[in-house]
């Protein structure tokens, strides 16, 4: 399998595995919204760490696939292409993802994919598909913008440059950055401290946050109250506030 899902202690992690570069060929694509699907459904999952391996995250699309492709036939497939990535971020847990190397054009979006990402000292990541003639097309130039701004993201993307670790940290590509050897651990940290928390709740904060922010604000709000006001009606509600009053702040557990 070009792609696979692992799950250990409620942390599921949707691992990329096509060597040498994990190149997202329609395949994998396929794959990563079949899992994205089975990640989001199955209890037993609470967290997800996205992971291309120790030495690559994934750099970008099979050109050679792609390079045959004419204008009726990417029609076609760009809608499951976007489809795929969508899967990913409509995922209704915390999702992290673990960069090591290349992070380039999909493997980009893939990453811009996640709640979450932390990157090795070593990683670079980019939007080089203006130097193919082309431009992003798995979400790229939507969810780049909002993440670091319209300005970053046209210098990214009209230049195609590949920034590295410390600059995607500075821009707010990536919100951490560690040794190259302690990327998955730390991701796992993230994700397992999560994965013991309300998962309720959990969702409906992300989709609180990721919903509102594709509206206005009194929209937003609505959503907002509605999930806050639902919430009440759940088990971890009120284990969560009868632990406060009887334990103290922080000592509640949910699983």
């Amino acid at each position: 399998m070009t792609v696979t899902l692992e799950v250990r202690d409620h942390v599921g992690t949707i691992r990329l595995d096509r060597p040498p570069m994990n190149a997202l060929d329609t395949g994998v694509q396929d794959r990563l919204r079949e899992l994205a699907a089975e990640a989001s459904r199955r209890d037993d999952v609470r967290a997800v760490i996205l992971y291309g391996g120790e030495k690559v995250f994934a750099a970008g699309a099979d050109i050679k696939e792609m390079q045959v492709m004419d204008h009726a036939a990417m029609v076609g497939r760009s809608k499951d292409l976007q489809d795929a990535f969508t899967a990913v971020a409509r995922i209704p847990k915390p999702v992290v993802a673990a960069v090591t190397g290349y992070a380039l054009g999909g493997g980009c979006e893939l990453a811009l994919c996640a709640d979450f990402r932390i990157a090795a000292d070593n990683a670079k990541l980019g939007q080089p598909e203006i130097l193919l003639g082309l431009i992003p097309g798995a979400g790229g130039t939507q969810r780049l913008a909002r993440l670091v701004g319209p300005a970053k993201a046209k210098d990214l993307i009209f230049t195609g440059r590949q920034v590295k670790a410390e600059e995607a940290l500075a821009i707010g590509l990536v919100d951490r950055v560690v040794p190259a050897a302690e990327v998955y651990e730390q991701a796992l940290a993230w994700a397992s401290r999560l994965a013991k928390g309300p998962a309720l709740a959990l969702r409906a904060a992300k989709e609180a946050v990721d919903a509102g922010l594709e509206t206005d604000i009194d929209t937003g709000l609505t959503i907002e109250r509605t999930w806050f006001a639902g919430l009440f009606a759940t088990e971890d509600r009120e284990r969560g506030m009868r632990s406060f009053v009887e334990e103290g702040p922080g000592k509640a557990t949910f699983l």
